[in-house]
């Protein structure tokens, strides 16, 4: 598409989105005035659905007018909830939904995913992640290798960008697979890296390992609702993702979970368990020994928090609607928009550090700013923009389709300009 730097070829984009009526299905946080703010903010927590708060006092009736028989007598039954919430996340992962669960946090499920797939042996206990991995990501896999005493030093393998560069090549991962795949118990990548936005070719990443019989996970917590990771197809072991970025399910809500189906009846998988994953039919009969659910409900742990649960229909209700499809179209259209009026600013302390190919991301960029401190950072918020500050010297901003417009946009370019003319 041929972008133009300008405010009516903006609003023009926007009158003709077909997403362009998604935007009045979430709350816009606003100035004090009563002027709505520029969020630009999904990459670290989606705004709110309009429709939540009915979402969730739905439960809070029920639980008020039912009590414990809301398990059964709700209008949305309790004891299934989790279900109403499988096929249209599944959808969003690309996935079946036999090998998706709703349940847990994102690093709970983590934690639970490598006591089944992380498996060292005497040769083969290493564990690969990108070097610059969520922290959260890094202290998972350093505290598992050293419940298995494993030195974190010796039993982690970081994917590194070469010097002076931000983001990973694939080469470089064939070539440590190539060399140290006899090594390497388990692949741990984060789809989409939070910091420089780059996203990864999840499949080839499958492939390449599985070839060497290493066994392969994702964290999802910012792809899920972003890219679309197609994961039965990639193929991979396992997948855990939360629920509260692109996903707009309040802050800390639930996450996800994914397991391939090859593995729904593998009885040789060693796994932590809790009495929501047990055979449906005879959950409720006390004494019978553990029997998991075939498929991702069998890591289920405890009966799930319904509020929680409530919120994250109502995102997902949007989505469906929406499809996503038409969404990551939308987020191609409009990152590129974005793109294209940094580099009209022609700044040469403006730097985009994320991959410039669409297909290598989703609609974050990470903008570097040279010399830079917080205070730009400062300014652009006072201005009345949302967005992220990452240390030493990147804004992270992410135009989430759904919500964001191509004004919202081109209005914060503007202001970028103004306060990089001021400082």
């Amino acid at each position: 598409m041929i972008y133009q730097n300008s405010i009516e070829f903006a609003k023009a984009l926007d009158r003709t989105d077909p997403l362009k009526t998604f935007r009045n299905q979430f709350h816009i946080p606003k100035h004090t005035d009563g002027e709505e703010k520029i969020y630009l903010c999904g990459n670290s927590l989606g705004l709110q659905p309009t429709n939540t708060q009915k979402y969730i006092q739905q439960e809070l009736d029920d639980w008020a007018k039912y009590g414990v028989d809301g398990h059964t007598e709700a209008e949305h039954a309790w004891m299934p909830y989790h279900e109403f919430l499988t096929e249209k996340m599944a959808k969003i992962v690309g996935a079946k939904p036999k090998e998706v669960v709703v349940m847990n946090t994102l690093t709970t499920n983590l934690h639970l995913m490598m006591v089944s797939f992380f498996r060292p042996t005497k040769k083969r206990y290493k564990i690969l992640i990108e070097s610059d991995a969520f922290p959260s990501d890094k202290y998972a896999v350093e505290s598992q290798l050293k419940f298995h005493d494993i030195d974190p030093t010796d039993g982690m393998i970081l994917w590194k960008p070469r010097p002076g560069e931000n983001t990973c090549r694939m080469e470089d991962y064939e070539k440590i697979i190539q060399d140290h795949g006899d090594e390497i118990a388990l692949v741990m990548i984060g789809s989409t890296n939070y910091y420089s936005g780059q996203s990864f070719d999840l499949k080839k990443i499958t492939k390449l390992a599985h070839d060497k019989n290493i066994t392969v996970g994702f964290d999802l917590a910012h792809g899920a609702g972003n890219i679309q990771p197609n994961l039965h197809e990639v193929g991979a072991d396992f997948a855990v993702w939360c629920t509260y970025k692109y996903l707009n399910s309040g802050p800390g809500s639930l996450g996800g979970c994914f397991v391939h189906e090859r593995h729904a009846n593998n009885p040789d998988l060693k796994r932590f368990v809790g009495w929501w994953g047990h055979d449906k039919s005879t959950r409720f009969n006390m004494r019978k020994d553990f029997s998991p659910i075939p498929g991702a409900e069998g890591w289920q742990l405890s009966n799930p928090p319904i509020l929680s649960m409530a919120a994250i229909r109502a995102s997902l209700d949007v989505f469906d609607a929406a499809g996503f499809e038409k969404i990551r179209e939308k987020s191609e259209k409009i990152t590129g928009f974005l793109e294209f009026l940094i580099d009209e600013l022609d700044n040469e302390d403006i730097h985009i550090i994320t991959p410039r190919n669409p297909e290598e991301r989703g609609c974050q960029l990470s903008i570097q700013v040279k010399n830079a401190d917080k205070t730009l950072f400062d300014k652009i918020t006072e201005a009345g923009v949302v967005s992220d500050w990452r240390e030493p010297d990147v804004i992270r901003v992410a135009p989430a389709p759904l919500y964001n417009s191509y004004t919202d946009v081109y209005v914060f370019v503007q202001i970028l300009k103004k306060v990089l003319n001021e400082i």
